[in-house]
Protein backbone atom coordinates (compact mmCIF):
# COMPACT_ATOMS: atom_id res chain seq x y z
CA UNK A 1 0.00 0.00 0.00
CA UNK A 2 2.99 2.34 0.29
CA UNK A 3 3.12 2.58 -3.51
CA UNK A 4 -0.64 3.19 -3.71
CA UNK A 5 -0.46 5.99 -1.14
CA UNK A 6 2.51 7.48 -2.99
CA UNK A 7 0.60 7.49 -6.29
CA UNK A 8 -2.37 9.15 -4.57
CA UNK A 9 -0.08 11.82 -3.09
CA UNK A 10 1.50 12.53 -6.47
CA UNK A 11 -1.91 12.88 -8.10
CA UNK A 12 -3.12 15.19 -5.32
CA UNK A 13 -0.03 17.38 -5.72
CA UNK A 14 -0.49 17.53 -9.48
CA UNK A 15 -4.11 18.60 -9.13
CA UNK A 16 -3.13 21.24 -6.56
CA UNK A 17 -0.65 22.73 -9.02
CA UNK A 18 -3.22 22.64 -11.84
CA UNK A 19 -1.23 19.98 -13.72
CA UNK A 20 -2.25 16.61 -15.13
CA UNK A 21 0.03 13.75 -14.21
CA UNK A 22 0.97 11.38 -17.06
CA UNK A 23 -0.56 7.91 -16.83
CA UNK A 24 1.50 5.52 -14.74
CA UNK A 25 2.43 2.13 -16.18
CA UNK A 26 0.48 -0.86 -14.89
CA UNK A 27 2.18 -2.18 -11.78
CA UNK A 28 1.26 -4.65 -9.06
CA UNK A 29 -0.08 -3.28 -5.78
CA UNK A 30 2.42 -4.32 -3.10
CA UNK A 31 -0.26 -5.46 -0.64
CA UNK A 32 -2.70 -7.23 -2.92
CA UNK A 33 -0.67 -8.29 -5.93
CA UNK A 34 -3.40 -6.80 -8.14
CA UNK A 35 -2.33 -4.94 -11.26
CA UNK A 36 -3.05 -1.23 -11.10
CA UNK A 37 -4.87 -1.68 -14.40
CA UNK A 38 -7.29 -4.05 -12.62
CA UNK A 39 -7.74 -2.26 -9.30
CA UNK A 40 -11.30 -2.35 -7.99
CA UNK A 41 -13.60 0.54 -8.76
CA UNK A 42 -16.44 2.00 -6.74
CA UNK A 43 -18.91 0.98 -9.44
CA UNK A 44 -17.58 -2.56 -9.63
CA UNK A 45 -17.53 -3.07 -5.89
CA UNK A 46 -21.04 -1.67 -5.49
CA UNK A 47 -22.27 -4.04 -8.18
CA UNK A 48 -20.79 -6.92 -6.19
CA UNK A 49 -22.41 -5.69 -2.97
CA UNK A 50 -25.85 -5.62 -4.58
CA UNK A 51 -25.74 -9.30 -5.54
CA UNK A 52 -23.60 -10.68 -2.69
CA UNK A 53 -24.69 -13.99 -1.16
CA UNK A 54 -23.52 -12.80 2.19
CA UNK A 55 -23.47 -14.53 5.59
CA UNK A 56 -23.05 -12.83 8.95
CA UNK A 57 -20.40 -14.61 10.96
CA UNK A 58 -18.98 -15.24 14.39
CA UNK A 59 -17.61 -18.61 15.57
CA UNK A 60 -20.03 -20.59 17.74
CA UNK A 61 -17.69 -20.42 20.75
CA UNK A 62 -16.43 -16.83 20.39
CA UNK A 63 -18.98 -14.25 19.31
CA UNK A 64 -18.79 -10.47 18.94
CA UNK A 65 -15.43 -9.13 20.15
CA UNK A 66 -14.41 -12.58 21.42
CA UNK A 67 -13.92 -13.63 17.81
CA UNK A 68 -10.80 -11.46 17.77
CA UNK A 69 -9.55 -11.86 21.33
CA UNK A 70 -9.87 -15.66 21.05
CA UNK A 71 -9.01 -15.90 17.37
CA UNK A 72 -9.07 -19.48 16.05
CA UNK A 73 -8.02 -19.70 12.42
CA UNK A 74 -8.74 -23.44 12.17
CA UNK A 75 -12.31 -23.03 13.37
CA UNK A 76 -12.82 -20.08 11.03
CA UNK A 77 -11.46 -22.16 8.17
CA UNK A 78 -13.96 -24.93 8.87
CA UNK A 79 -16.86 -22.52 9.32
CA UNK A 80 -16.24 -20.58 6.13
CA UNK A 81 -15.95 -23.85 4.21
CA UNK A 82 -19.42 -24.66 5.54
CA UNK A 83 -20.72 -21.24 4.49
CA UNK A 84 -19.26 -21.65 1.02
CA UNK A 85 -20.97 -25.04 0.72
CA UNK A 86 -24.29 -23.25 1.27
CA UNK A 87 -23.49 -21.00 -1.68
CA UNK A 88 -22.17 -17.96 0.19
CA UNK A 89 -19.74 -15.81 -1.76
CA UNK A 90 -19.33 -13.07 0.85
CA UNK A 91 -18.96 -12.82 4.61
CA UNK A 92 -19.69 -9.83 6.83
CA UNK A 93 -17.35 -9.42 9.76
CA UNK A 94 -17.40 -6.79 12.50
CA UNK A 95 -14.27 -5.06 13.80
CA UNK A 96 -14.35 -3.71 17.36
CA UNK A 97 -12.12 -0.77 18.36
CA UNK A 98 -11.77 -1.94 21.96
CA UNK A 99 -10.62 -5.39 20.81
CA UNK A 100 -8.30 -4.22 18.03
CA UNK A 101 -6.59 -1.49 19.99
CA UNK A 102 -7.72 2.13 19.90
CA UNK A 103 -6.85 4.67 18.69
CA UNK A 104 -3.99 2.74 17.09
CA UNK A 105 -4.75 -0.85 16.02
CA UNK A 106 -2.42 -3.40 17.53
CA UNK A 107 -0.32 -5.18 14.92
CA UNK A 108 -1.38 -8.61 16.13
CA UNK A 109 -5.05 -7.84 15.58
CA UNK A 110 -4.40 -6.30 12.17
CA UNK A 111 -2.71 -9.58 11.29
CA UNK A 112 -5.77 -11.51 12.49
CA UNK A 113 -8.00 -9.48 10.20
CA UNK A 114 -5.61 -10.14 7.33
CA UNK A 115 -5.69 -13.85 8.12
CA UNK A 116 -9.49 -13.84 8.18
CA UNK A 117 -9.71 -12.12 4.80
CA UNK A 118 -7.23 -14.62 3.41
CA UNK A 119 -9.27 -17.57 4.68
CA UNK A 120 -12.40 -16.10 3.10
CA UNK A 121 -10.60 -15.67 -0.20
CA UNK A 122 -9.47 -19.29 -0.08
CA UNK A 123 -13.14 -20.23 -0.15
CA UNK A 124 -13.90 -17.73 -2.93
CA UNK A 125 -15.64 -15.37 -0.56
CA UNK A 126 -15.22 -11.60 -0.46
CA UNK A 127 -15.56 -9.63 2.78
CA UNK A 128 -17.71 -6.75 4.00
CA UNK A 129 -16.21 -4.94 6.98
CA UNK A 130 -18.25 -3.29 9.73
CA UNK A 131 -16.48 -0.78 11.98
CA UNK A 132 -17.22 0.87 15.33
CA UNK A 133 -19.59 -1.64 16.88
CA UNK A 134 -19.97 -1.36 20.67
CA UNK A 135 -18.49 2.14 20.43
CA UNK A 136 -19.95 5.60 21.05
CA UNK A 137 -16.96 7.92 21.39
CA UNK A 138 -18.45 10.47 19.01
CA UNK A 139 -16.47 13.38 20.42
CA UNK A 140 -13.22 11.63 19.45
CA UNK A 141 -13.47 12.51 15.78
CA UNK A 142 -9.78 12.74 15.00
CA UNK A 143 -8.81 9.60 16.90
CA UNK A 144 -11.61 7.55 15.39
CA UNK A 145 -10.77 8.72 11.88
CA UNK A 146 -7.13 7.75 12.37
CA UNK A 147 -8.22 4.33 13.65
CA UNK A 148 -10.52 3.75 10.69
CA UNK A 149 -7.83 4.81 8.23
CA UNK A 150 -5.30 2.47 9.82
CA UNK A 151 -7.70 -0.48 9.63
CA UNK A 152 -8.86 0.19 6.07
CA UNK A 153 -5.73 1.45 4.32
CA UNK A 154 -4.36 -2.05 3.54
CA UNK A 155 -7.64 -2.92 1.79
CA UNK A 156 -8.38 0.27 -0.14
CA UNK A 157 -7.39 -1.44 -3.41
CA UNK A 158 -7.88 -5.03 -2.31
CA UNK A 159 -10.64 -6.68 -4.38
CA UNK A 160 -11.23 -9.18 -1.57
CA UNK A 161 -12.94 -6.41 0.46
CA UNK A 162 -16.01 -5.01 -1.28
CA UNK A 163 -17.64 -2.61 1.21
CA UNK A 164 -17.37 -0.89 4.58
CA UNK A 165 -20.18 -0.24 7.03
CA UNK A 166 -19.01 2.65 9.15
CA UNK A 167 -21.23 1.90 12.16
CA UNK A 168 -23.44 -1.04 12.95
CA UNK A 169 -27.09 -0.10 13.59
CA UNK A 170 -26.52 3.64 13.54
CA UNK A 171 -28.93 5.79 15.53
CA UNK A 172 -29.97 8.74 13.32
CA UNK A 173 -31.66 10.49 16.24
CA UNK A 174 -28.33 10.90 18.04
CA UNK A 175 -27.07 14.35 17.06
CA UNK A 176 -23.52 13.57 18.22
CA UNK A 177 -23.45 10.42 16.09
CA UNK A 178 -24.67 12.32 13.04
CA UNK A 179 -22.06 15.05 13.48
CA UNK A 180 -19.37 12.40 13.87
CA UNK A 181 -20.27 10.38 10.79
CA UNK A 182 -20.49 13.50 8.63
CA UNK A 183 -16.77 13.97 9.27
CA UNK A 184 -15.81 10.30 9.10
CA UNK A 185 -17.31 9.70 5.63
CA UNK A 186 -15.09 12.14 3.70
CA UNK A 187 -12.04 11.06 5.70
CA UNK A 188 -12.59 7.40 4.81
CA UNK A 189 -13.29 8.30 1.18
CA UNK A 190 -9.93 10.06 1.07
CA UNK A 191 -8.07 6.87 2.00
CA UNK A 192 -10.34 4.45 0.12
CA UNK A 193 -12.14 6.33 -2.65
CA UNK A 194 -13.21 3.16 -4.45
CA UNK A 195 -14.78 1.58 -1.35
CA UNK A 196 -18.61 1.63 -1.08
CA UNK A 197 -19.71 3.03 2.28
CA UNK A 198 -22.92 2.31 4.15
CA UNK A 199 -24.70 2.49 7.49
CA UNK A 200 -27.32 0.14 8.90
CA UNK A 201 -30.27 0.68 11.20
CA UNK A 202 -31.69 -1.75 13.73
CA UNK A 203 -34.87 -3.69 13.11
CA UNK A 204 -37.05 -1.33 15.14
CA UNK A 205 -35.73 1.88 13.57
CA UNK A 206 -36.43 0.43 10.12
CA UNK A 207 -37.38 2.46 7.05
CA UNK A 208 -37.99 5.73 8.93
CA UNK A 209 -34.47 5.47 10.31
CA UNK A 210 -33.03 4.98 6.84
CA UNK A 211 -34.89 8.08 5.66
CA UNK A 212 -33.46 10.10 8.55
CA UNK A 213 -29.92 8.95 7.70
CA UNK A 214 -30.33 9.88 4.04
CA UNK A 215 -31.63 13.33 4.94
CA UNK A 216 -28.93 13.96 7.56
CA UNK A 217 -26.16 12.92 5.16
CA UNK A 218 -27.35 14.78 2.07
CA UNK A 219 -24.00 16.60 1.87
CA UNK A 220 -21.95 13.44 2.47
CA UNK A 221 -24.08 10.68 0.91
CA UNK A 222 -23.63 6.97 1.33
CA UNK A 223 -23.32 4.56 -1.60
CA UNK A 224 -26.03 2.18 -0.44
CA UNK A 225 -28.12 1.45 2.65
CA UNK A 226 -28.09 -1.63 4.84
CA UNK A 227 -31.54 -2.70 6.07
CA UNK A 228 -31.71 -5.02 9.09
CA UNK A 229 -35.01 -6.88 9.08
CA UNK A 230 -36.37 -8.83 12.05
CA UNK A 231 -40.06 -8.00 11.69
CA UNK A 232 -43.02 -10.09 10.61
CA UNK A 233 -41.88 -12.22 7.68
CA UNK A 234 -45.41 -12.51 6.31
CA UNK A 235 -45.32 -8.72 5.76
CA UNK A 236 -41.68 -8.57 4.64
CA UNK A 237 -42.42 -7.38 1.09
CA UNK A 238 -44.20 -4.30 2.42
CA UNK A 239 -41.34 -3.55 4.82
CA UNK A 240 -38.68 -4.00 2.14
CA UNK A 241 -40.55 -1.66 -0.18
CA UNK A 242 -40.82 0.93 2.59
CA UNK A 243 -37.04 0.74 3.03
CA UNK A 244 -36.48 1.13 -0.71
CA UNK A 245 -38.79 4.14 -0.87
CA UNK A 246 -37.05 5.74 2.12
CA UNK A 247 -33.69 6.00 0.32
CA UNK A 248 -34.61 5.90 -3.37
CA UNK A 249 -32.87 6.03 -5.79
CA UNK A 250 -30.01 4.65 -3.66
CA UNK A 251 -29.94 0.84 -3.47
CA UNK A 252 -30.50 -1.25 -0.36
CA UNK A 253 -29.33 -4.67 0.76
CA UNK A 254 -30.77 -6.73 3.59
CA UNK A 255 -27.67 -6.93 5.72
CA UNK A 256 -29.19 -8.90 8.59
CA UNK A 257 -32.32 -11.00 8.89
CA UNK A 258 -33.36 -14.08 10.81
CA UNK A 259 -35.42 -15.64 13.57
CA UNK A 260 -34.22 -17.26 16.77
CA UNK A 261 -35.10 -20.91 17.24
CA UNK A 262 -35.07 -20.21 20.97
CA UNK A 263 -38.36 -18.33 20.61
CA UNK A 264 -39.86 -20.16 17.61
CA UNK A 265 -39.47 -23.60 16.10
CA UNK A 266 -36.63 -24.40 13.73
CA UNK A 267 -39.33 -24.93 11.12
CA UNK A 268 -40.66 -21.39 11.56
CA UNK A 269 -37.07 -20.08 11.43
CA UNK A 270 -36.71 -21.76 8.03
CA UNK A 271 -40.07 -20.43 6.82
CA UNK A 272 -39.15 -16.92 8.01
CA UNK A 273 -36.03 -16.89 5.86
CA UNK A 274 -37.85 -18.38 2.88
CA UNK A 275 -40.44 -15.60 3.05
CA UNK A 276 -37.79 -12.88 3.29
CA UNK A 277 -35.76 -14.28 0.38
CA UNK A 278 -38.92 -14.54 -1.76
CA UNK A 279 -40.08 -11.02 -0.84
CA UNK A 280 -36.63 -9.57 -1.54
CA UNK A 281 -36.61 -11.19 -4.97
CA UNK A 282 -40.05 -9.71 -5.68
CA UNK A 283 -38.77 -6.28 -4.62
CA UNK A 284 -35.61 -6.57 -6.72
CA UNK A 285 -33.26 -6.77 -3.72
CA UNK A 286 -30.71 -9.42 -4.63
CA UNK A 287 -28.56 -9.52 -1.49
CA UNK A 288 -30.07 -11.05 1.66
CA UNK A 289 -27.72 -11.87 4.56
CA UNK A 290 -28.91 -14.32 7.22
CA UNK A 291 -27.97 -13.71 10.82
CA UNK A 292 -26.02 -15.89 11.51
CA UNK A 293 -24.08 -18.97 10.34
CA UNK A 294 -24.10 -20.84 13.67
CA UNK A 295 -25.73 -20.83 17.07
CA UNK A 296 -23.58 -19.79 20.04
CA UNK A 297 -22.63 -21.90 23.04
CA UNK A 298 -23.14 -20.53 26.57
CA UNK A 299 -20.34 -18.09 27.33
CA UNK A 300 -19.60 -17.35 23.68
CA UNK A 301 -20.98 -13.79 23.90
CA UNK A 302 -18.82 -11.51 26.10
CA UNK A 303 -20.33 -11.32 29.57
CA UNK A 304 -20.06 -7.54 29.82
CA UNK A 305 -22.61 -7.09 27.03
CA UNK A 306 -26.38 -6.77 27.25
CA UNK A 307 -26.61 -9.19 24.32
CA UNK A 308 -25.18 -11.99 26.46
CA UNK A 309 -28.22 -11.85 28.74
CA UNK A 310 -30.76 -12.50 25.97
CA UNK A 311 -31.32 -16.25 25.39
CA UNK A 312 -32.71 -15.65 21.90
CA UNK A 313 -29.36 -14.26 20.73
CA UNK A 314 -27.75 -17.68 21.05
CA UNK A 315 -30.07 -19.45 18.57
CA UNK A 316 -30.21 -17.48 15.31
CA UNK A 317 -27.79 -19.81 13.52
CA UNK A 318 -28.36 -21.83 10.36
CA UNK A 319 -26.39 -24.56 12.15
CA UNK A 320 -26.55 -25.80 15.72
CA UNK A 321 -23.50 -25.57 17.98
CA UNK A 322 -22.61 -29.20 17.19
CA UNK A 323 -22.31 -28.21 13.53
CA UNK A 324 -25.46 -29.97 12.35
CA UNK A 325 -27.70 -28.00 9.95
CA UNK A 326 -31.14 -26.75 10.84
CA UNK A 327 -33.95 -26.63 8.30
CA UNK A 328 -33.00 -23.00 7.66
CA UNK A 329 -29.67 -24.06 6.17
CA UNK A 330 -31.42 -25.90 3.35
CA UNK A 331 -33.64 -22.87 2.69
CA UNK A 332 -30.66 -20.55 2.40
CA UNK A 333 -28.73 -22.98 0.22
CA UNK A 334 -31.68 -23.28 -2.14
CA UNK A 335 -32.13 -19.51 -2.35
CA UNK A 336 -28.43 -18.97 -3.04
CA UNK A 337 -27.78 -21.83 -5.44
CA UNK A 338 -31.05 -22.23 -7.37
CA UNK A 339 -33.14 -19.20 -6.41
CA UNK A 340 -35.88 -21.54 -5.19
CA UNK A 341 -37.87 -21.01 -1.98
CA UNK A 342 -40.55 -23.71 -2.28
CA UNK A 343 -43.69 -24.12 -0.19
CA UNK A 344 -42.39 -27.49 1.01
CA UNK A 345 -40.78 -25.71 3.98
CA UNK A 346 -44.32 -25.09 5.30
CA UNK A 347 -44.87 -28.81 6.02
CA UNK A 348 -48.27 -28.72 4.34
CA UNK A 349 -48.53 -32.51 4.45
CA UNK A 350 -47.43 -32.71 8.13
CA UNK A 351 -44.72 -35.29 7.42
CA UNK A 352 -41.73 -33.28 8.67
CA UNK A 353 -40.26 -33.98 12.12
CA UNK A 354 -41.95 -31.76 14.75
CA UNK A 355 -38.97 -29.36 15.17
CA UNK A 356 -39.00 -28.70 11.41
CA UNK A 357 -42.68 -27.73 11.25
CA UNK A 358 -43.62 -24.02 11.13
CA UNK A 359 -47.23 -24.64 12.18
CA UNK A 360 -47.98 -22.86 15.45
CA UNK A 361 -50.85 -22.88 17.91
CA UNK A 362 -53.47 -20.14 18.00
CA UNK A 363 -55.77 -19.86 21.03
CA UNK A 364 -54.51 -23.14 22.53
CA UNK A 365 -56.47 -22.59 25.76
CA UNK A 366 -59.52 -23.64 23.76
CA UNK A 367 -57.82 -26.90 22.78
CA UNK A 368 -54.94 -26.84 20.33
CA UNK A 369 -54.27 -28.92 17.27
CA UNK A 370 -51.47 -31.48 17.27
CA UNK A 371 -49.59 -33.22 14.49
CA UNK A 372 -50.08 -36.96 15.04
CA UNK A 373 -49.70 -40.26 13.22
CA UNK A 374 -52.24 -43.06 12.86
CA UNK A 375 -54.81 -41.27 10.71
CA UNK A 376 -53.75 -39.55 7.48
CA UNK A 377 -55.11 -39.01 4.01
CA UNK A 378 -51.64 -39.48 2.53
CA UNK A 379 -48.35 -40.28 4.21
CA UNK A 380 -48.20 -41.02 7.93
CA UNK A 381 -49.25 -37.84 9.72
CA UNK A 382 -52.07 -35.29 9.96
CA UNK A 383 -53.15 -32.42 12.20
CA UNK A 384 -55.62 -33.52 14.89
CA UNK A 385 -58.11 -31.51 16.98
CA UNK A 386 -60.22 -33.10 19.74
CA UNK A 387 -62.39 -31.77 22.57
CA UNK A 388 -62.07 -28.11 21.62
CA UNK A 389 -64.03 -25.08 22.82
CA UNK A 390 -63.63 -21.41 21.90
CA UNK A 391 -62.49 -18.13 23.45
CA UNK A 392 -63.79 -14.59 23.13
CA UNK A 393 -61.18 -14.17 20.36
CA UNK A 394 -62.50 -17.07 18.30
CA UNK A 395 -61.83 -20.72 17.50
CA UNK A 396 -58.57 -22.56 18.19
CA UNK A 397 -56.43 -23.23 15.14
CA UNK A 398 -53.10 -24.21 13.70
CA UNK A 399 -51.66 -21.32 11.72
CA UNK A 400 -48.93 -20.61 9.21
CA UNK A 401 -48.26 -18.06 6.48
CA UNK A 402 -47.35 -18.70 2.83
CA UNK A 403 -43.92 -18.15 1.34
CA UNK A 404 -45.33 -16.04 -1.49
CA UNK A 405 -45.64 -12.39 -0.41
CA UNK A 406 -49.05 -10.75 -0.30
CA UNK A 407 -50.00 -8.00 -2.73
CA UNK A 408 -53.43 -6.40 -2.70
CA UNK A 409 -55.64 -7.43 -5.60
CA UNK A 410 -53.89 -10.75 -6.25
CA UNK A 411 -55.96 -13.92 -6.24
CA UNK A 412 -55.41 -16.56 -3.55
CA UNK A 413 -56.59 -20.12 -3.09
CA UNK A 414 -56.16 -22.37 -0.07
CA UNK A 415 -57.41 -25.90 0.42
CA UNK A 416 -57.15 -28.73 2.91
CA UNK A 417 -58.78 -32.09 3.41
CA UNK A 418 -60.60 -32.67 6.69
CA UNK A 419 -62.16 -35.76 8.25
CA UNK A 420 -64.42 -35.99 11.30
CA UNK A 421 -65.21 -38.61 13.95
CA UNK A 422 -68.35 -37.65 15.90
CA UNK A 423 -67.36 -34.06 15.19
CA UNK A 424 -69.43 -31.11 16.42
CA UNK A 425 -69.06 -27.35 16.20
CA UNK A 426 -67.23 -25.55 13.39
CA UNK A 427 -64.39 -26.97 11.30
CA UNK A 428 -63.09 -24.81 8.44
CA UNK A 429 -60.02 -23.13 7.00
CA UNK A 430 -59.67 -19.35 6.79
CA UNK A 431 -57.41 -16.72 5.29
CA UNK A 432 -56.92 -13.82 7.71
CA UNK A 433 -55.60 -10.59 6.18
CA UNK A 434 -53.41 -7.94 7.82
CA UNK A 435 -52.19 -4.51 6.75
CA UNK A 436 -48.61 -3.28 6.71
CA UNK A 437 -48.76 -2.41 10.41
CA UNK A 438 -50.04 -5.84 11.44
CA UNK A 439 -53.64 -4.72 11.95
CA UNK A 440 -56.32 -7.28 11.10
CA UNK A 441 -58.41 -6.34 8.05
CA UNK A 442 -60.79 -9.23 7.43
CA UNK A 443 -60.95 -12.98 6.87
CA UNK A 444 -62.33 -15.29 4.21
CA UNK A 445 -63.60 -18.76 5.14
CA UNK A 446 -64.00 -22.06 3.32
CA UNK A 447 -66.93 -24.40 3.24
CA UNK A 448 -67.34 -26.21 6.58
CA UNK A 449 -66.85 -29.86 7.38
CA UNK A 450 -70.24 -31.48 8.09
CA UNK A 451 -70.76 -32.54 11.67
CA UNK A 452 -70.65 -36.22 12.64
CA UNK A 453 -68.42 -38.90 11.18
CA UNK A 454 -67.21 -38.14 7.66
CA UNK A 455 -64.67 -39.20 5.10
CA UNK A 456 -61.96 -36.91 3.80
CA UNK A 457 -63.64 -33.74 2.56
CA UNK A 458 -62.01 -30.93 0.61
CA UNK A 459 -62.31 -27.49 2.19
CA UNK A 460 -61.55 -24.62 -0.20
CA UNK A 461 -61.33 -20.85 0.08
CA UNK A 462 -60.75 -18.70 -3.00
CA UNK A 463 -60.56 -14.93 -2.77
CA UNK A 464 -58.71 -11.75 -3.68
CA UNK A 465 -56.31 -10.07 -1.28
CA UNK A 466 -58.21 -7.01 0.00
CA UNK A 467 -57.13 -3.42 -0.39
CA UNK A 468 -54.31 -2.57 2.00
CA UNK A 469 -53.36 -6.21 2.61
CA UNK A 470 -49.68 -6.86 3.30
CA UNK A 471 -49.83 -10.24 5.06
CA UNK A 472 -52.02 -13.31 5.35
CA UNK A 473 -52.34 -16.22 7.75
CA UNK A 474 -53.80 -19.60 6.90
CA UNK A 475 -55.78 -21.08 9.82
CA UNK A 476 -56.95 -24.66 10.22
CA UNK A 477 -59.82 -24.21 12.69
CA UNK A 478 -61.91 -26.60 14.74
CA UNK A 479 -63.88 -25.24 17.71
CA UNK A 480 -66.78 -26.31 19.92
CA UNK A 481 -65.84 -29.81 18.84
CA UNK A 482 -66.65 -32.62 21.28
CA UNK A 483 -65.39 -35.17 18.76
CA UNK A 484 -62.22 -35.39 16.67
CA UNK A 485 -61.15 -33.80 13.41
CA UNK A 486 -58.07 -34.34 11.25
CA UNK A 487 -56.59 -32.06 8.56
CA UNK A 488 -54.18 -33.20 5.83
CA UNK A 489 -52.76 -32.26 2.42
CA UNK A 490 -52.97 -28.50 2.72
CA UNK A 491 -52.19 -26.26 -0.27
CA UNK A 492 -51.97 -22.49 -0.68
CA UNK A 493 -51.17 -20.37 -3.69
Amino acid sequence: MRSARFRAAVLASALTLGMVAPPAPATADSATGVSSAALPTLTGRLASVRVAKSINYYPSNAAWSSMWTEFDAKRIEADLAKAAALGADNVRVIVFPQAFGYPKPLSGYAERLSTFIGIAAKHRMTVKLTLFDWWDGYTEVGRSINWAKAVLAPYANDPRVIAVELKNEFQPGDAAAVAWVRRVIPAVRAVAPAMPLTLSVDGQTGAPGLAKIKKALAATPLDYYDFHFYGSSERSLAEIRKAQAAVSPSPIVIGETGLSSATDSEGEQAAFLARVFRAAREAGVRSVSPWTLTDFVPGAIPAHSAVSEKPAQYRFGLHRTDGSPKAAAAVVKGAWTTGATPNSVLNLGFEAPPPDSPWRQNLPKAGGGRITTGVARTGQAAARFAGTTRTSAGLPSLVTSPITPVQAGHRWRAEAYARGASATGITEITLSWFDGNGRWITQHSSNRLPQGTTGWTKLVVETVAPRGAAGVQLHLKSGDNRGTVWFDDVAIS
